[in-house]
């Protein structure tokens, strides 16, 4: 009997992925372990592997097809012996749940990807995976993109179109019947300046593409269309500063011993020999002290490590730090696990691993999803402070600025030395201001006294 392919999660929070590629063709035979396609996430591109033996008896889904749902059927493979076509004839179905054989699936190492935009958009193939809609009652109507993009253009509801496909999905063939038998249109959409329902509550929305571009003259600027990565980015942090109430706080930390010290290990190193020739075992950065400084703060201030739920709060029992790394087209965010347990060494030899595989989008999932908190360091740009903001679950995150020479009071003197503002964000519903300033301190006191990272 035919053997259903579908979509694979290939992490715990992915709902949907872009079918970058197919390495095989309708009539190939695939067997256990060959690369049949690749998956595009938004911070990687996976190649996944078959798990059974067939023959390729229909690509359901098209090459470049965006915004594919995990567990929706993107192709049908023929048992030994089986009819091509007959198996083909099952490819109807696009959302067909997973049966018994449809984790067919499962991902390699990440692969490298191009991040550069293409001048237009992938089109996507006829019958895609079903989106839904839904009635003025709230009810599901299923239909497939292609079927409501046609009845938006027509302007018909799709609502009011009886579906022939599979489950009574709305097809193409629905919609062109339903304009050809004059269906009426769909009602206009409400004007903006009519007053909302009384106690409807209103979202602030943006200018929509058409308002924008109406405001630049034609041929002054280029579309490039927005990457999977990009999306995701503006995704998220309008969901972190429209659901999480950030607060700020923000401090000033002497760093002469800090860098002294950076300076006597970064001496001490002992020299090992590499494929280059010989190289110090490692090599201390400031930001490397940092991380070790922020899970020893958290360590020191356990009820500060922790994560909102509406269930409960979630007090982590280690560190485990987030560290944002820019990457081409965007950033993303590998985590060093139990940090408050790593020397300086191992933690700067493992940020400079995950920071070559981040940019060359060789990450795992598991290596930047999760983490109790983060930290962000534009010290390097001369930024001297700024405001990060919260990726959830993290219920903090510490903006660090540049190190630099200041003057500063002593003993009733004015003297120089080197400072770095460093600055707080915190989900108030989990970390109130006196926990925040708790934590900030205790950073503070291991930034100013770096040798007590050592013990």
């Amino acid at each position: 009997m035919p053997i259903n392919i579908t979509m694979p999660a290939l992490s715990p929070t992915m709902e949907e992925g872009n079918l970058a590629k197919w390495l095989v063709k309708e009539g190939d035979k695939v067997s256990p372990g060959d690369v049949i396609a690749e998956i595009e996430t938004d911070k990687a591109t996976m190649e996944v592997e078959a798990v059974d033996e067939g023959t390729v008896a229909k690509l359901v889904v098209a090459a470049g097809t965006e915004g594919v749902k995990v567990n929706s059927l993107i192709a049908i493979l023929a048992e030994d012996g089986e009819d091509l076509a007959a198996a083909a004839a099952g490819a109807g179905d696009a959302v067909a749940a997973p049966s018994p054989k449809a984790e067919v699936a499962k991902p390699q190492e990440p692969k490298q990807e191009a991040v550069a935009a293409a001048a237009t958009p992938v089109a996507k193939p006829a019958e895609a995976p079903v989106a839904k809609a839904e009635t003025s009652s709230g009810e599901r109507v299923f239909a497939s993109p292609l079927a409501r993009r046609i009845a938006k253009d027509a302007g018909i509801d799709v609502a009011a179109v009886t579906g022939t496909g599979p489950k009574g999905r709305v097809v193409k063939a629905d919609v062109e019947a339903a304009i050809a038998g004059g269906v009426k249109a769909a009602p206009a959409a409400k004007s903006a300046d009519a007053p909302a329902a009384a106690g409807a509550p209103t979202a602030p929305k943006g200018m929509s593409d058409d308002a924008v571009l109406k405001l630049f003259e034609e041929g002054t600027y280029e579309v490039i269309p927005h990457d999977n990565m990009r999306k995701t980015i503006a995704r998220r942090l309008v969901e972190a500063k429209s659901t999480v109430p950030h607060f700020y706080l923000t401090l000033d930390c002497e760093i002469d011993a800090l860098l002294a010290l950076r300076k006597q290990l970064n001496d001490a190193a002992p020299m090992i020999k590499t494929e280059k020739g010989e190289a110090p075992a490692y090599k201390l950065s400031v930001n490397d002290m940092v991380i070790k400084a922020m899970a020893l703060a958290l360590k020191a201030v356990p009820d500060a490590n922790v994560s909102w739920t509406e269930g409960g709060m979630l007090k982590h029992k280690h560190a485990d730090v987030g560290v944002a790394v820019s990457i081409p087209g965007g950033l993303i965010t590998p985590i060093v696990r139990k940090a408050e347990e790593k020397t300086l060494s191992a933690i700067s030899n493992e940020m400079k691993d995950l920071a070559v595989r981040a940019r060359s989008r060789k990450l795992k999932p598991e290596e930047y999803q999760g983490g109790t908190t983060a930290v962000s360091n534009l010290g390097m740009f001369g930024i001297k402070d700024f405001a990060a903001v919260i990726n959830p679950p993290h219920a903090t995150i510490l903006a660090v600025g540049a190190g630099e020479e200041r003057a500063v009071v002593k003993n009733g003197q004015i003297v120089l030395a080197n400072v770095m503002s460093v600055t707080l964000s915190t989900d108030h519903r989990a970390v109130d201001g006196a926990l925040g300033a708790e934590l900030l301190a205790a950073f503070k006191r291991y930034v100013e006294a770096p040798f007590t990272m050592l013990v």
